[in-house]
């Protein structure tokens, strides 16, 4: 039995293992941990506390799928339900359907109890103001200029106009296995930060956010959505296991198949992209890795040697 997820999960990795410890369901336990993540408001990319799209409104996708059943769903564009993993088991389990969107999922959550909120904390409602105020033009917004504004241009300059990585985005993915060596996992999002009412990323699409076969393994991703969807990375890196490649070589090549079709614009004077996507893998047999397409960075594990962060591969390191 183990769990691994994204840099930003240890408190799913934490929660889904001592579920699995204590009997429960695989999916179950995944959805228990990942919650933990949905429900930090100090956690900036999912669930209660996400940062909005760019009229201020937080839109939460993820997924789930059950490498047992080879079954999955997602929602996407959600807004009021801080647990959208749940929502999307909810689909999984009660219809046929492998996709929700918009209204149509928030009906679906209603239909089926989950209480409605606005998930638009005050730190990040102030964070989105601050970014309509920076990227303002005429008289309708002034520049920020109070010593609690300036406060938030830190945090601007190191993650949301960083290079490589573009404006900020972020995901939690959760993968686990049980002791009967089944496989599954989910992942959430709140999109990248201020991005078009109604844009959908990777994270709900079976095949680019996550991919589960238990013949196989898992696969999730992070990052840029947009250039995952293009490739279904999560899906190639699967099948690239089944070929025989250990979990960092297949995640590696994935991450190479993305850099090789990416647009010219998207890549800077050395021909190495401008945006960041990390994959994280998981095999029947419990071997793990994660990658990332610059590094350093790390993802997270737990097992019987406890709970620890763990060095992503990278094809790029970032200068110090």
């Amino acid at each position: 039995m183990l769990s691994i997820a994204s840099h930003n999960g240890l408190a799913a990795t934490q929660r889904t293992f001592s579920a699995l410890k204590e009997g429960k369901d695989l999916l179950d336990a995944i959805l228990e941990g990942i919650e933990r993540i949905e429900d930090d408001p100090e956690e900036l990319t999912v669930g209660y506390g996400g940062l909005p799209n760019e009229a201020g409104v937080v839109e939460l996708d993820a997924a789930i799928m059950d490498g047992r059943t080879h079954r999955g769903a997602g929602v996407a564009a959600l807004q009021k339900v801080r647990h959208p993993t749940r929502v999307a088991r909810a689909l999984m389990q009660q219809t046929g359907r492998v996709l929700v969107v918009g209204d149509g999922a928030l009906q679906f959550a209603r239909a089926n109890g989950f209480l409605e909120e606005n998930l638009l904390t005050e730190k990040a409602r102030r964070m989105w103001l601050y970014w309509k105020r920076s990227q303002a033009t005429g008289d309708d917004w002034q520049p920020p200029a109070t010593d609690a504004d300036l406060e938030l241009q830190a945090w601007f300059d190191r993650h949301f106009y960083a290079t490589p990585g573009g404006p900020a985005a972020g995901t939690v993915h959760v993968s686990g296995i049980d002791s009967a060596g089944n496989l599954a996992c989910a992942t959430s999002t709140s999109g990248h930060a201020f991005k078009l009412p109604g844009r959908v990323g990777d994270s709900p699409i079976l095949g680019a956010g996550l991919y589960a076969d238990n013949e196989v393994g898992t696969c999730g991703s992070i990052g840029h959505g947009e250039a995952n969807l293009q490739n279904l990375s999560s899906f190639a890196a699967v099948e690239l296991m089944r070929q025989g490649m250990d979990p960092q070589a297949a995640g590696l090549e994935a991450l190479r198949r993305i850099v090789r079709k990416a647009s010219p614009k998207q890549l800077d004077a050395d021909g190495r992209p401008r945006f960041n996507v990390q994959l994280y893998l998981l095999t029947k047999d419990g071997r793990h890795a994660g990658c990332a397409m610059w590094g350093p960075k790390n993802y997270a594990v737990s097992d019987a040697q406890g709970d620890r962060l763990e060095k992503c591969a990278a094809l790029y390191e970032q200068a110090k």
